[in-house]
Parts: C-alpha cells; sequence; structure tokens
C-alpha cells in the first residue's frame, strides 16, 4: 500500500490530521487551478474551500485509476469553471493573478531594474490574465504545477494532442504579446 492510499484510508476512517495534511499537500495545486480560472480574488479562496469540501465528500468514490493530484485537480477545474459560468457578467481583475506571488525579486541591483522587470511581470500577468480560459489553465498546470500532457488531459477531459496544441498556441500568444511589448517604448 503506497502513502496514497494510506492517507485516503485514515481519511476515510475520520482522522482529521490526515485530512488537514492533503489540504496542506494539495492546497497550491487548487488555488492554481481556481484562480487561473476565476480571478476574482474574493471568490478563488472560498471556492478552494468547496474543492476540499467535495474531496472529502466523494473520497471513497476515487478509485485509483489516476494519480490523487490529478483526481484532486480536475475536482478544481470543474468547480472553478461551474463558478465561472455562473458569474460569466462580472468583470476580472487581471492583476490579481496568483502567478504574481511565485515570481521573486531575486538579485535586482538597483531600483530602476527591480521597477522595470516589476513592470515587465505586471505585462506579462495581464496577457496571461487576457488568452482564453483555456490555454491559462493548461499553461498553468504544465509550467506551474509541472503535470504531464496526459495528466493535463485527464484534468480538463481534453485529448492529449489538444493539451499540446492549446500549450503551443497559449506560448505563441505570449510570445507574440512580449514581442510587441519589446518594440513599444514602454520596454526599456
Amino acid at each position: 500500500m503506497n502513502d496514497e492510499q494510506v492517507l485516503i484510508r485514515r481519511i476515510l476512517q475520520g482522522d482529521l490530521r490526515a485530512f488537514r495534511h492533503l489540504v496542506e499537500q494539495y492546497q497550491r495545486l487548487v488555488a492554481h487551478m481556481v484562480g487561473r480560472i476565476v480571478q476574482q480574488p474574493e471568490d478563488v479562496e472560498d471556492l478552494c474551500q468547496e474543492v476540499f469540501i467535495q474531496v472529502h465528500k466523494h473520497l471513497g468514490e476515487f478509485g485509483g485509476e489516476s494519480k490523487l493530484s490529478t483526481w484532486i485537480a480536475t475536482i478544481a477545474y470543474r468547480t472553478a469553471l461551474n463558478h465561472r459560468k455562473k458569474t460569466a457578467r462580472r468583470p476580472a481583475d487581471p492583476l490579481s493573478e496568483p502567478l504574481a506571488d511565485r515570481l521573486e525579486d531575486a538579485g535586482q541591483a538597483n531600483p530602476e531594474e527591480r521597477l522595470v522587470r516589476q513592470d515587465r511581470q505586471r505585462f506579462m500577468q495581464e496577457e496571461i490574465a487576457r488568452l482564453p480560459v483555456h490555454y491559462r489553465t493548461i499553461l498553468t498546470l504544465y509550467h506551474l504545477e509541472e503535470l504531464s500532457y496526459e495528466e493535463i488531459g485527464a484534468v480538463t477531459s481534453l485529448p492529449e494532442g489538444t493539451v499540446k496544441n492549446y500549450l503551443f498556441r497559449a506560448r505563441k500568444l505570449l510570445k507574440e504579446a512580449l514581442q510587441r511589448y519589446q518594440q513599444s517604448e514602454r520596454w526599456p
């Protein structure tokens, strides 16, 4: 029996510490999934909690055909998409992306360089937020969560070829936007 199975068994037997461990282990994955699709910071935390409620409620149904992380990411993906459909009329805030938290301000020699880097990061966040939701989601799963094409396909219910295609298109759109940005006067 592997660690995942032991953890699941403990949770199903009512061990709250084991469930807390599961939440700690997968909260980053869930936050990325939900944050890339929903983008309203006030909703992200609530939806993450809803995801873990659903995980706890349906954990007995997890059959082990995929990795637990893939199963949890699928629940997060579907929960976020459902929420997005319900609130489609509300505008998104492109600057509230969780990726901004991951970009570190490492080794900047002076304040001017720091400001230039922050401007570039802000631009990339805005461009990522403008991508269609499926491109944004796949980009996050691949680059931040480091899931394989197969795992992304399982989460999104898309064929592996479509996952590769969407990832290619998302990168291409970002590259084109970055090239336009570099050619503009905004890029020092």
